[in-house]
């Protein structure tokens, strides 16, 4: 259903289980930054009414998950650590060349946001799955179906005001790319990385 053209190896649960603390203070600056980007999206785009609606209730979904990660993290006796770069994301961004006009730069972001959401549905699904901790199984498993959920708005909002016809092509250029930039991830206890 992702379209994804390289699924994760399995076995970056293994490296996830050493490390519980560190892939939930990832997860939660995740949800943190799509929060933001649902802001960028209303404060980029303001006249397209339909997209502020929809992002102004992602805002408020995408933060309610921050602060459930992060409650996860006080009920273990942890804190918050520190942002790190997402290697992942940097890369993703360097594909579409910058510059042309309004609509391309909307429907790119669109398209970049709809496969960041993919990737993490995926990567929600195999820790709901693999996990040894039954409460975080749980936990992933309700956290997947939000990120199918937008991963599809995304993708048809980029659908919607774009060329359907070269939107479609530039997904599966994307998500090309992104399968590349997969080989050489999956190493970390990170939600992309």
């Amino acid at each position: 259903m992702l379209g994804l053209k390289l699924p994760t190896d399995p076995r970056w649960v293994n490296i996830v289980e050493k490390n519980i603390e560190e892939i939930l203070t990832d997860h939660a600056f995740c949800e943190q930054k799509a929060a933001s980007t649902a802001i960028s999206f209303i404060v980029l785009f303001p006249e397209y009414t339909e997209l502020v609606q929809e992002m102004t209730a992602l805002v408020k979904e995408e933060i309610s998950h921050f602060k459930m990660v992060h409650d996860k993290i006080i009920a273990r006796g942890w804190i918050l650590g520190r942002d790190r770069k997402d290697e992942y994301v940097n890369k993703l961004l360097t594909f579409f060349p910058k510059g042309g006009s309004r609509t391309t730069f909307l429907v790119h972001k669109l398209l970049y946001a709809g496969l960041i959401e993919a990737r993490s549905c995926e990567r929600f699904r195999l820790l709901s799955e693999e996990l040894e901790d039954e409460e975080l199984r749980d936990f992933y498993r309700n956290l997947m179906v939000s990120e199918a959920n937008h991963y599809t708005m995304f993708l048809g909002f980029a659908r919607k005001y774009g060329d359907t016809e070269e939107v479609n092509k530039k997904w599966q250029a994307l998500l090309d790319f992104e399968a590349e930039i997969m080989k050489e991830l999956g190493k970390k206890e990170t939600i992309h990385g």
